[in-house]
């Protein structure tokens, strides 16, 4: 250690020790939001990539940039850079944007934190867990909308309300709480429907 310290200097190692820290925190706040949450629950491995090497690319930049005095404005810019970029080939859901959104802050912050590493933690934590419950249903029942192109315009009318809901619930086999109508086609006979269900 005092070889080490002879050759790197004692600022130097200082500077590692909270880089290390700091980067632990973060790789296993994304490893449980990301493994743990959101890969439990929607089985999306295609993004898994994205959200550790978005989470990575934001955690390096504002530790490189923050240690170069950068301003906060500059860090707050830096983070509405990477939260809007949109891949053109595929979109991509306010679901799936929302973990991404998560997964930019928790880089962020664990990087530019100037506080102690307790604090930092319980922070990082507090967002991980407030998800965690979100997405469990403890909080608030999980409720998914989908929209179909139903073939039956006859079923969209007030009076056979009870009889769309029994046809659509047989079609897709969820157990629908709201059914909103969008546009009508008479002469396809068709309707657009968005349904409102409970995820089990």
């Amino acid at each position: 250690m005092e070889i080490l310290q002879a050759i790197i200097g004692e600022s130097e190692i200082s500077l590692f020790s909270a880089l290390s820290v700091k980067l632990i925190i973060d790789l296993l706040a994304i490893l449980f939001l990301v493994r743990l949450v959101y890969l439990k629950k929607y089985r999306r491995t295609d993004l898994f990539l994205t959200f550790f090497s978005f989470n990575l690319i934001v955690f390096f930049i504002s530790y490189l940039l923050n240690k170069a005095e950068m301003s906060t404005g500059a860090a707050f810019g830096l983070f509405a850079i990477f939260s809007m970029l949109r891949y053109r080939t595929e979109g991509i859901s306010a679901r799936d944007m929302t973990y991404l959104f998560l997964c930019i802050a928790i880089g962020l912050i664990t990087a530019v934190s100037s506080g102690s590493f307790i604090v930092l933690f319980l922070i990082i934590g507090f967002i991980v867990l407030v998800t965690f419950l979100l997405e469990s249903g403890l909080m608030l029942k999980n409720r998914s909308c989908m929209q179909i192109t139903f073939d039956r315009a006859d079923l969209v009318h007030p009076a056979k309300r009870a009889e769309l809901k029994t046809e659509l619930e047989r079609r897709t086999g969820f157990t629908i709480n709201h059914i909103e109508i969008g546009e009508i086609d008479y002469l396809k006979d068709s309707a657009i429907i968005r349904i409102y269900y409970d995820q089990n």
